[in-house]
């Protein structure tokens, strides 16, 4: 049955888009725009508060086909999360981490360390770019600039831009900067990572439980501005077990860290530092990531912002086409619109370079919004008649690429709220 329907759905949409083509308007499309280079279908309720609906943009070089969410978060019935994997260090399929917390729908998010092919000694790690909230927790921060992986960054933005959503049911675009110490009789000193893939230069990182059980080594190589720079050898490990040194290591190590326990990572002067600490020592670390704009956050997900109060930002890239993904703002922070691309092939289809995707997000009505990873990444899921997440667009790689994150959409029903994770 759940073939059938598919089958279904591809006539469906393929009957949509040939009277577009045929100059026509076909059953569920609504009329091209003055300019005739537009159409939409007219939204299909998911769930309380959440709506799906499709569009066609034409553009000389073919035609540019996409899936949309909008989310009603004024609705009391209706939350949005991070969706993760169990570890930070650890990628999964969207359709995998939308069914196992029930999301009606979902998006991927983050750009993520996807190659170490610069960086043969260390381990990919999968981790996101940017930082993470999910469920109110603060599971990491973001890396150096110049150690991002995705397009080259716009001016003025940087990997500490986040899409986060309150607990007051508001979204907004924000900025999550890491304030951290670490505090012994040897002094106290500056935190400058959080379960990250890179560190900054002459930094030290702590990494939790949440980390995983992948390979620290690549936190130390690169730099500031080279992510393909080699890796470090002034390098020190220091296990913080309940709050005092339980080991020391010169190298980063591997493994999973125990519930109870930090390990501290230092290069160059942290290095030094973390060396002159003793087993034993007692040791306190503390650790926030702090907005620019008030108010407690559910969830934040890394990317940069192509689109502020209605305009496209400056220094977009107007070259490479590819899949994007998108998550907007329309409402005053009241609507979520969440946008991925089709990449199918043979359908003379095309995607969009980042100074068009704002475009298109406006045109969507969103007055602000975010680039999210795009290409074989972009993935776009709603839950099918049986509840079981179903990938709606067509990724441009074989099978879908597993993530570092994904942005979920939840709603209640019957009063029984979904999801997973309660709000704290």
């Amino acid at each position: 049955m759940k073939q059938l329907l598919g089958k279904f759905r591809t006539v469906a949409a393929f009957t949509v888009a040939w009277g577009v083509l045929a100059g026509g308007t076909a059953v569920g499309a609504t009329r091209a725009s003055a300019d005739g280079g537009f159409t939409r279908t007219p939204p299909t309720r998911l769930a309380r508060g959440v709506t799906y609906s499709e569009f066609r943009m034409f553009l000389p070089r073919g035609i540019v086909h996409g899936h949309l969410l909008t989310v009603d978060l004024s609705d009391p019935a209706v939350s949005v999360d991070l969706l993760h994997p169990a570890a930070v260090a650890a990628r999964a399929p969207v359709s995998e981490l939308a069914d196992d917390r029930d999301a009606v729908g979902a998006v991927n998010g983050d750009f993520f360390d996807i190659s170490e092919a610069q960086h043969p000694e260390a381990e990919v790690t999968g981790s996101s770019v940017g930082p993470a909230v999910a469920s109110g927790r603060e599971l990491k921060a973001a890396v150096p600039d110049g150690q991002r992986f995705g397009p080259t960054l716009p001016p003025g933005a940087t990997t500490k831009d986040v899409l986060a959503v309150g607990y007051d049911h508001r979204a907004r675009l924000d900025r999550l900067t890491l304030r951290g110490t670490v505090r012994s009789h040897e002094g106290s000193w500056p935190l400058r990572g959080l379960n990250q893939y890179a560190l900054p230069q002459g930094g030290i990182g702590a990494y939790t439980a949440r980390w995983g059980a992948v390979s620290r080594e690549r936190a130390v190589c690169g730099t500031d501005t080279d992510r393909g720079a080699g890796c470090d050898t002034d390098t020190a490990e220091i296990t913080i077990r309940h709050g005092r040194v339980a080991h020391a290591a010169a190298h980063p190590g591997a493994g999973v860290i125990e519930r109870g326990s930090v390990v501290l990572v230092g290069r160059e002067q942290g290095a030094r530092l973390l060396r002159a600490l003793h087993l034993g020592e007692r040791v306190l670390i503390s650790h926030r990531l702090v907005a620019r704009l008030p108010g407690r956050l559910r969830c934040a997900v890394g990317g940069f912002p192509v689109l502020r109060h209605g305009r496209p930002a400056a220094g977009l890239d107007t070259v490479a086409v590819t899949m994007r993904t998108s998550i907007g703002i329309a409402d005053r922070g009241r609507t979520l619109l969440l946008m991925a691309l089709d990449g199918e092939k043979g359908k003379h289809q095309t995607g969009l370079t980042v100074r068009e995707l704002a475009g298109l997000m406006s045109r969507l009505g969103a007055r602000e919004a975010m680039d999210l990873d795009g290409g074989g990444s972009s993935t776009f899921v709603t839950q099918d008649p049986y509840g079981e997440a179903e990938v709606r667009n067509h990724p441009t790689v074989e099978r879908e690429r597993p993530v570092a994150n994904a942005v979920g959409v939840f709603s209640s029903v019957e009063g029984i709220p979904r999801g997973g994770s309660p709000e704290q």
